[in-house]
């Protein structure tokens, strides 16, 4: 049995969903793991990981509509609004979604459906560093 840490980071550059699953898969291939679970945290409370369809990118246009829609950036609605109209609607889209993820890993190969993919869920406007820390444990 065997744990092993790594910390990815993504620049971001503004609301979008930012796709990491060949930047996981490389890792797990550089380290050759075989059976095993990696939990996958995002390490911010403005931004969020979700498993998502890959193939049609009005998937994820539609997402960030439908989250508009349903927690709209207006500064009247909130107290908590230091950072502009984006901060609060950026950590409840954070708290509707996942700050973290768990997927197995079989005979060397991470666990995804056909059209899914890893992303990072960006819910500010500007540019941010995210970290997402993988914690692998198998063999």
């Amino acid at each position: 049995m065997i744990q092993k840490f790594f910390n990815l980071i993504v620049n971001t550059s503004g609301q979008r969903l930012y796709d990491i699953t060949e930047k996981t898969i490389k890792w797990i291939e550089k380290n050759n793991f075989n059976n095993g679970m990696l939990n996958m945290s995002i390490q911010h409370t403005s931004a969020s990981l979700i498993v998502q369809e890959n193939a049609d990118p009005n998937v994820q246009k539609d997402l960030i509509n439908y989250f508009d829609k349903l927690v709209p950036m207006n500064e009247e609605l909130y107290i908590h609004s230091s950072e502009g109209k984006d901060d609060m609607p950026a950590h409840i889209k954070s708290a509707l979604t996942n700050n973290q993820i768990s997927l197995s890993i079989k005979e060397s190969k991470l666990i995804l459906g056909t059209w899914q993919g890893i992303y990072l869920f960006e819910h500010r406007l500007n540019r941010h560093k995210r970290t997402i820390v993988h914690h692998y444990i198998g063999n």
